[in-house]
């Protein structure tokens, strides 16, 4: 079945990765490598980070609960410093911009398939401007669903008008690949951005690198 649709994460995909803000949080505090997404997957979707992600409760909530998870697991720390650092790094990579204007040129769908939040302190409050990047724009906080829960991907395939087969998907993490992947989408892991947009190429079949 031909591809009709290229569905790409935004941090770590079309954006700098937060997990390497995450990283040097860590370091800067003398946190243990690892120690905050061993968190945020130890307390999943009820947590105070899934449940942000998914649009449950206001930002000043999640920064009293994510730190009390922190605290009760070990560790002391500022959520709100670590969200800074996060929103600061969420820069706009040129060559994914590039290749999505490409892929849209082709006349295939792109969408943008995010986990995020809202509030006082939005992760994507610089990521306006990226919307008109897209045909569809598909966030975590607003649907009240977040990767790797197979409904989300099942939703924007629906809402685009392809089934799983017909879509590409381009995520940093590898859990949320496998959800998609076990629906019958194409899965590209973005490690580094120029060896994910060839093998990219490859999918599709046509250049999307200068």
């Amino acid at each position: 079945m031909p591809l009709r649709a290229v569905l790409f994460d935004l941090g770590g995909v079309v954006l700098d990765s937060p997990l390497h803000a995450i990283a040097r949080f860590e370091r800067a505090q003398g946190i243990p490598e690892g120690f905050i997404n061993r968190v945020v997957a130890d307390t999943g979707p009820e947590g105070a980070w899934g449940r942000l992600e998914r649009g449950r409760g206001d930002f000043a909530s999640f920064v009293r609960d994510f730190e009390a998870e922190c605290a009760a697991a070990g560790q002391r720390l500022s959520a709100r410093a670590l969200m800074e650092d996060i929103a600061q790094v969420a820069q706009p990579r040129p060559p994914m911009l590039a290749a999505i204007r490409r892929i849209r040129a082709r006349g295939l769908l792109v969408a943008a398939l995010t986990n995020n939040w809202s509030g006082d302190d939005r992760q994507d409050d610089g990521n306006r401007g990226l919307r008109d990047l897209f045909d569809a724009f598909f966030e975590s906080s607003v649907l009240g669903l977040q990767k790797p829960d197979p409904r989300i991907y099942q939703h924007a395939c629906s809402a685009l008008g392809v089934v799983p087969s017909e879509a590409v998907f381009l995520d940093d993490i590898g859990r949320n690949l496998k959800a998609a992947r076990a629906l019958g989408m194409t899965t590209i892991r973005v490690v580094e951005p120029g060896e994910a947009l060839g093998e990219l190429e490859t999918v599709l079949g046509f250049p999307l690198l200068d």
